[in-house]
């Protein structure tokens, strides 16, 4: 049996991009193997408390006897996040762009899971070569030779954390335009919109079908 980690941004819940997204690599994926287990992470719809962070990060630098309620619940959480990644064959990211930024709540999700040890900084990468597929949507245009060219400073920390610093092999799956069907002024836009939503779609499809596929061989392999 495969389990597949997915982690969702978005703070909406119908008619979110990021999620149709996923749902498109997760569908194209869950159908072409026979067991498999998706563990998600919400921090969209259910975002981290925002004193975990500190606290847990706190809780490091004090001894055990001395540690607080507060930091050892915070530590717990640490742990449970850690533990959704160790025991994951292969990620899912849906992460919007908001505000030109990465979004709080997943700042908020890397922040706690950094201070737990297995993921400290100078730590062996325990998800070192596994499966990852980040999947950015933005509303806006950001190509080279845009006005906001430039501007979309999340997806390269994203990629740093996942790649740097936890060690995993990303695919990036990209949709642009995504405010032009609700914004008068990109309405120029609308069919340049639709096709990178579908080109999107058909690769974030292609993508679960592959991945599929690898674990199948490597299940081939071992048998």
């Amino acid at each position: 049996m495969k389990t597949i980690f997915r982690l969702d941004a978005s703070i909406r819940k119908d008619g979110s991009t990021s999620r149709a997204l996923a749902d498109t690599l997760e569908t194209a994926l869950v159908a072409r193997l026979d067991d498999s287990t998706i563990i998600r992470r919400d921090v969209g719809l259910e975002p981290l408390p925002p004193t975990v962070w500190a606290a847990s990060a706190f809780a490091g630098y004090t001894a055990d006897e001395q540690r607080s309620d507060e930091q050892r619940q915070a530590q717990a959480v640490a742990v449970e996040l850690a533990n959704e990644l160790v025991t994951s064959d292969a990620y899912v990211f849906a992460v919007p762009l908001y505000n030109f930024g990465v979004s709080q709540h997943v700042k908020n999700w890397v922040d706690i899971l950094l201070t737990e040890p297995r993921f400290a900084p100078g730590t062996p990468k325990l998800l070192a070569g596994r499966p990852a597929y980040l999947i950015v949507v933005r509303g806006g245009g950001y190509g080279a030779g845009t006005p906001r060219h430039g501007w979309d400073h999340a997806t390269g920390w994203l990629t740093r954390i996942l790649v740097d610093v936890l060690g995993l092999e990303v695919e990036l799956i990209e949709s642009e335009l995504t405010l032009a069907d609700f914004k008068p002024e990109m309405a120029s836009l609308r069919e340049l919109a639709a096709q990178n939503l579908q080109r999107a779609h058909g690769i974030a499809g292609e993508h679960g079908r592959r991945l599929a596929t690898l674990f199948e061989d490597v299940a081939a392999v071992a048998a």
